[in-house]
């Protein structure tokens, strides 16, 4: 998938967005929520060519950090006067409150994969959203990060492949009842089926080398330690 521009429109799935620099991309997209964001990971991955969108609250997060996203998507309702002026020709006013901002960014969204902050803290209720809304999700690859996480939707019937440290932290936890066939792992996954009422795994580890997972259904998310981002963008077939 891709986001294609011509001189005065940028194209995101039926909304648009003033851009003028850019002709053509497949860059990934930074999506900067109005939660707790780390500036050093984000500014990394804007100076590495990724575009920059902000969901509502997100914009007051890239204005701080003097970032000019190229649309910011929800139902404006967190973002300040001060945004609001500075950002007002990018603004997609969403206003439907049935769905997350960062759910709603997803829907319009049409790229080849979205690194998100500010989307799992500090409130528990706004990280459990958007892992919810990121199991559900069935478009481009998602990765949300953290200071400490990445997580992501592990595609189903995909081998999802790492070399990883022994003793690195490998976390599963399902959204609905779902099985996974793994390889170098501490504790194996032969005949489980993960639950969201029953059976979950929290804080596995690695054997060390090479790790193979795939999900046998939808809905199981994957948990690793933020400095391994890199190696799930590789294993979507995505980099920087």
């Amino acid at each position: 998938m891709s986001v294609e521009v011509n001189d005065n429109e940028l194209s995101f799935g039926g909304i648009s967005a003033s851009e003028n620099s850019l002709a053509y991309t497949e860059r990934l997209v930074c999506l900067i929520g109005g939660g707790e964001i780390e500036e050093q990971p984000v500014k990394a991955l804007v100076n590495s060519g990724a575009i920059v969108v902000a969901a509502d609250g997100g914009a007051n997060h890239a204005l701080r950090l003097g970032l000019q996203p190229v649309a910011v998507i929800g139902d404006m309702d967190s973002i300040s006067p001060e945004t609001r002026a500075q950002f007002g020709d990018v603004l997609h006013h969403i206003p439907e409150q049935d769905s997350t901002d960062f759910e709603k960014s997803l829907r319009v969204l049409d790229v080849a994969g979205i690194i998100g902050f500010g989307f799992l803290g500090p409130r528990a209720d706004h990280g459990l959203a958007a892992m919810q809304a990121l199991a559900r999700h069935q478009g481009a690859p998602v990765i949300l990060q953290s200071a400490q996480d990445v997580v992501f939707h592990l595609p189903a019937h995909r081998e999802m492949a790492f070399e990883l440290p022994r003793d690195t932290r490998v976390s599963l936890f399902p959204f609905a009842p779902v099985a996974c066939a793994a390889e170098g792992l501490r504790w194996p996954l032969d005949g489980l089926t993960f639950d969201p009422m029953g059976q979950i795994g929290t804080s596995n580890k690695a054997e060390g080398g090479a790790l193979r997972l795939m999900a046998k259904g939808a809905g199981l998310l994957a948990i690793l330690p933020a400095r391994y981002r890199d190696q799930v963008l590789q294993s979507f077939g995505l980099s920087l």
